[in-house]
């Protein structure tokens, strides 16, 4: 019966692996096109946070002498 036991581990194991691995190989790219999406907004208020930073820096007048 021990030596029984001692074979159920590996086999375990196996299942485990192989569950794992379609875990792991599954197809993500639904989540790809909305964090894409996301990254280009960001992008875009970076781009006018930076030109209104410029445009205030540009009348702020201290560059002035």
């Amino acid at each position: 019966m021990a030596s029984l036991a001692w074979l159920l581990i590996p086999l375990f194991a196996a299942v485990g692996a192989a569950i794992w691995g379609s875990w792991a190989a599954r197809d993500r790219t639904q989540g790809d096109i909305s964090e894409l999406a996301g990254y280009a907004r960001f992008r875009e208020a970076m781009d006018k946070a930076d030109q209104a930073r410029a445009k205030a820096a540009a009348h702020s007048g201290s560059d002035a002498v």
